[in-house]
């Protein structure tokens, strides 16, 4: 009979016990679902690259992306005619700036490239995520990223006379977006390009500033539209160069396009107003004012490899 009743007051106290971890757990699963979930803003943009200006999107952490960009001659030249019918509006003009470019991340927050920029010259860059967009227990309306790149002009070879630190121009550039929903995106983009030599003549300056806007917009789950638009605000206008022959700039560059998701590449087809392939050129000396006949035709193509296995610790 003892034994019997130890038996029901043991049986007693596991039920409540088990009742109370029971309530426990419900208490704590309750508690985690009121709690306000972090939505992060992804894809902003498809690509490293809206058109021919960076985008906020950074390769992914061990990822290596190849990207080639290639620029064709002017769709049509005053007084051509049929000269620019046969050469395909530009395709086939003999004219063209390739670019081909490999992007890589160590971490989620720097993003380290190498560029070959057609004319012998070179350039590197390292990408800085300083803000992500996202809301919930934390709200930050924009993404903003930082790059810094330093282009280098390899063309003749180098000489007593020369010194190799004139052949360097920089380009800083301040990234600022925000993904409005899941088919609109904007970016601000501010840029700094620094010449450490200048040609000697009147109003030409070491420090170029422009100011851009660029956005995308989603047509379906693979398409979209893009477009950038860029302003240079000085050293375009009355300039000499070292030989004292007049040289004007065209402060504005303007650039629409089509981009298409594969799956595993990212088709990017565009028009812009200048040929050039490089960053430095387009925003500091584009000599392609904006009608239609100075547009070019253009391509990116971008390919993503896996280079570092990346572990996810699972919560």
């Amino acid at each position: 009979m003892k034994k019997i009743i130890l038996y029901l007051i043991f049986a007693s106290c596991f039920l409540v016990k088990a009742t109370a971890q029971d309530d426990l757990l419900a208490s704590l699963a309750k508690d985690d679902s009121a709690k306000v979930k972090q939505n992060i803003a992804t894809a902003t943009f498809k690509s490293t690259r809206i058109i021919n200006m960076p985008s906020v999107e950074m390769t992914g952490k061990g990822n290596l992306e190849f990207m080639i960009s290639h620029r064709f001659g002017n769709i049509w030249k005053d007084g051509k005619g049929w000269t620019n019918v046969a050469q395909l509006f530009g395709l086939n003009a003999g004219a063209a700036n390739t670019y081909m470019s490999f992007d890589y991340s160590y971490t989620n927050w720097l993003n380290i490239g190498f560029a070959s920029t057609g004319n012998a010259r070179f350039e590197s860059w390292a990408k800085f995520k300083l803000l992500r967009q996202q809301s919930g227990q934390k709200n930050i309306p924009v993404s903003v990223v930082w790059q810094s790149l330093f282009n280098y002009d390899g063309s003749d070879g180098p000489s007593p006379d020369d010194q190799a630190w004139n052949r360097f121009s920089f380009l800083h550039q301040l990234l600022i977006a925000r993904k409005f929903n899941e088919n609109f995106s904007l970016q601000l983009t501010t840029s700094l390009i620094h010449y450490n030599y200048v040609p000697y003549g009147i109003n030409n300056t070491n420090n170029v500033f422009s100011v851009g806007l660029g956005g995308r917009y989603k047509l379906t789950h693979k398409t979209a539209i893009s477009f950038e638009y860029s302003r240079q605000i000085n050293g375009y206008k009355n300039l000499l160069d070292e030989t004292a022959s007049a040289v004007n700039y065209v402060p504005d560059l303007f650039s629409i396009g089509y981009d298409w998701d594969t799956g595993g590449h990212i088709f990017q087809f565009f028009l812009t107003s200048s040929s050039a392939a490089t960053n430095i050129a387009q925003l500091g000396a584009n000599t392609n004012d904006v009608r239609l006949g100075n547009f070019s035709l253009g391509f990116n193509l971008n390919r993503s490899y896996g280079i570092k296995r990346v572990v996810k610790a699972l919560n």
